[in-house]
């Protein structure tokens, strides 16, 4: 189950791409969080379910609760659903990241089972067509190095809205509390595994796959002002999770 949060994406969400997804892999649900939105985005997600409804659910919240609550609420509800997931993970809706991403990461869940979760990663390597804005990479970058060194992981690209879990009792325990973080849940999740199982745990089961493709889609709702907010996030994470 691929979780993905909405939230005024009536402009930016690509239905036709979900459906020409499930035409190659129609064994991958979707879950959309429609998140308060106050644009047309229920009603077009309403018509995408419709045509695969056998695939693709929505979870609809009448307040806007923020990215993290939105994923967080959708991947419980993906483990409390009674088709018993085996993998549960959250999705971009501007798919920055392409769905044909989706199959890669699950391979590589299935092929190595104490992986626990695997995320998309922004490595610009030759070969890949990894599209980004400068300003954001270098502050990405920057981001990046700060996150790795609060939770002491040698872990590469934190934000990218591309994660894959393994679902288990460890993953309900994570997403049992609300996050602390509406834009950096993604470290805070991290944070919490690190509290319940140890660096050890997440040095052995975290997976980084480098993405073949990825691409900057306008519209986004992250400014680069939010950098600073994110900095300040990660002092909270350290003395909530990490501390002592």
């Amino acid at each position: 189950m691929i979780v993905v949060p909405c939230y005024n994406e009536a402009e930016r969400l690509d239905g036709q791409q979900f459906l020409s997804f499930l035409e190659v892999d129609p064994h991958v649900h979707f879950l959309f969080v429609n998140d308060g939105s106050q644009d047309a985005t229920l009603s077009m997600l309403e018509g995408l379910c419709a045509a695969h409804p056998e695939a693709m659910q929505i979870l609809d919240k009448a307040r806007n609760g923020g990215k993290a609550e939105a994923v967080r609420d959708g991947m419980n509800a993906a483990l409390a659903s009674a088709s018993r997931y085996e993998f549960i993970g959250f999705w971009d809706a501007d798919l920055a990241t392409p769905l044909d991403a989706v199959p890669y990461l699950l391979a590589k869940l299935r092929e190595q089972p104490h992986l626990q979760m695997i995320f998309g990663s922004r490595v610009r390597l030759l070969g890949r067509a990894i599209h980004r804005k400068s300003s954001r990479h270098y502050l990405g970058r920057l981001f990046a190095t700060f996150a790795s060194l609060t939770l002491g992981l040698p872990v590469y690209d934190t934000q990218c809205g591309a994660k894959i879990f393994r679902a288990s009792p460890v993953l309900e325990a994570a997403l049992a509390e609300p996050f602390l973080s509406n834009w950096i849940f993604d470290v805070e999740i991290l944070a919490r595994f690190i509290r319940l199982k140890g660096r050890q745990f997440c040095c052995d089961t975290i997976y980084e796959f480098p993405l073949y493709a990825w691409r900057d889609v306008g519209g986004s709702k992250v400014r680069p002002a939010d950098f600073f907010g994110a900095i300040g996030d990660l002092r909270r994470i350290r003395s909530r999770y990490l501390a002592g």
